[in-house]
């Protein structure tokens, strides 16, 4: 994993991720998640649907800012993605997250692929931004889809500490724990990179998708959260 990979997968990335639990904080707070024990279950199950999803286009992504692709083909996996994610809040996230990280993007790689991605999606989906920032870079699609799996389960790991008050030495090996599903997670985006974006795998997770709706609806009501999802 190049340098570029660990710099995009670091909770320090000024991309907004640390507003993000992931559906965690709505888990927590409908009882769902309450211990340690129940957080390897809830992250292995992310990484398996969310993470999956994310893993394949920030694959898809690198691999085509490694080519130089024509903004056409972003609008295309814009809308293959936006397909892939029947909630309009886990979509709404995605972007917010997306908008960051393409602000930080911006400053630390310009380029020609990044100024043609951004106009045809000025808001794009987190995976994308992020496998197109590493693909720029030169970064090979395997490591893109390595850091947006490791996203996925990182940051809800972050925000059961702060929401649980677990143990973060515990937590930090239950992330570790998830290395071998992290990998292979990895091998299979990495495998599809190269397809049409309506060709890509669609893993799906039915359950975050209800959270991250209820989630919005208690945003409304007014009562207190501490992430935005």
């Amino acid at each position: 994993m190049d340098v570029l990979s660990l710099l995009l997968a670091d909770s320090r990335f000024p991309g907004g991720g640390h507003v993000h639990s992931g559906g965690l904080e709505e888990a927590v707070a409908r009882g769902l998640v309450t211990s340690e024990r129940d957080l390897p279950p809830f992250l292995s199950g992310r990484l398996r649907g969310a993470g999956e999803l994310a893993a394949v286009f920030a694959a898809a992504a690198a691999h085509a800012a490694a080519r130089g692709v024509r903004s056409g083909y972003w609008l295309l996996l814009d809308a293959e993605l936006d397909a892939r994610t029947p909630s309009l809040a886990q979509r709404e996230a995605s972007r917010a997250q997306g908008r960051g990280t393409a602000r930080a993007g911006r400053v630390a790689w310009p380029s020609p692929v990044l100024a043609g991605l951004l106009a045809a999606t000025p808001r794009p989906h987190h995976p994308v931004i992020l496998g197109a920032l590493a693909g720029i870079a030169g970064t090979p699609p395997r490591d893109a889809a390595r850091a947006a799996a490791y996203l996925a389960v990182s940051g809800p790991a972050s925000a059961a500490v702060r929401l649980l008050g677990l143990d973060p030495l515990s937590v930090n090996a239950i992330v570790a724990a998830l290395a071998g599903d992290l990998e292979a997670v990895a091998a299979r985006a990495a495998a599809s990179a190269g397809a049409e974006p309506a060709d890509l795998p669609a893993p799906g997770a039915p359950a975050l998708d209800l959270l991250a709706e209820a989630h919005v609806r208690q945003h409304k009501k007014k009562e207190v959260r501490l992430f935005a999802s």
